[in-house]
């Protein structure tokens, strides 16, 4: 349920922001993106981390340099598949805390 409002509220700050989501959990061999999006004439390559709180700190901290290391190289993977290679690419997270009853969504660009 909380995941479910969650996905609301950023899916409406999104459009407000002019991104056109064009993938949701794309999965080629090599891993996963949970989104892959366009805002104007940049790709948008989008992790999204969810935490209950913040006993185990912010959502968007969960994203170490492993993880964008692996994000570089499915969007490398997801450019030449598309065959988009040349065009520019952005990475943001979208950081959701479930905290009381309404969730906390912070889209975060060009985190790295």
């Amino acid at each position: 349920q909380h995941f479910a409002a969650a996905a609301k509220v950023y899916a409406a700050a999104w459009k407000q922001q002019g991104y056109k989501i064009l993938e949701r959990n794309y999965e080629p061999p090599v891993g996963e993106i949970d989104l892959v999006a366009r805002q104007g004439k940049i790709l948008v390559v989008v992790e999204v981390k969810t935490r209950r709180g913040s006993s185990f700190g912010a959502p968007q901290d969960a994203v170490h340099p492993g993880k964008q290391g692996r994000l570089r190289r499915l969007a490398d993977y997801y450019l030449k598949a598309k065959r988009l290679t040349g065009s520019p690419v952005r990475f943001d997270v979208v950081a959701v805390t479930l905290a009381g009853d309404e969730p906390q969504v912070e889209i975060i660009q060009n985190a790295f």
